[in-house]
């Protein structure tokens, strides 16, 4: 499977909230590095993410990949409803980086936390 399929299965199981799906897209050693929940194992942010989440709705905006690099870019809309019902949307760059066996060791997400960040905290 190439990077651009891994980056689409990625995005689906997200919005699904399929977790163990998304954690096995990465390698044992995978890390997330998040402006909200900081730099976690994959399978720890992912499970943290879905214990404040009710709702995901992803709408990918493009996959941007430069040739003969170990990196994609996803970018999208993340529609987000928390645990108590609160909504946030915003646009998110997701920054993967892979091993030598297209399985993630990197993903870096930038977002504007603002909105995000305060509606976490009062969970």
């Amino acid at each position: 499977m190439d990077k651009k399929e891994i980056a689409k299965q990625y995005i689906t199981h997200l919005e699904n909230g399929n977790i163990e799906q998304v954690v096995a897209l990465f390698n044992q050693n995978g890390m997330v590095d998040s402006p909200l929940y900081g730099i976690k194992k994959a399978s720890e942010f992912y499970r943290k993410l879905k214990s404040d989440t009710l709702n995901s709705e992803l709408h990918v905006k493009g996959i941007f990949e430069e040739d003969h690099t170990n990196s994609i870019a996803l970018y999208f809309t993340y529609k987000w409803t928390l645990k108590n019902n609160q909504k946030v949307a915003f646009d998110v760059v997701d920054i993967i980086e892979f091993d030598n066996q297209n399985k993630i060791d990197k993903l870096k997400i930038i977002y504007d936390t603002v909105t995000a960040r305060k509606l976490v905290e009062e969970l």
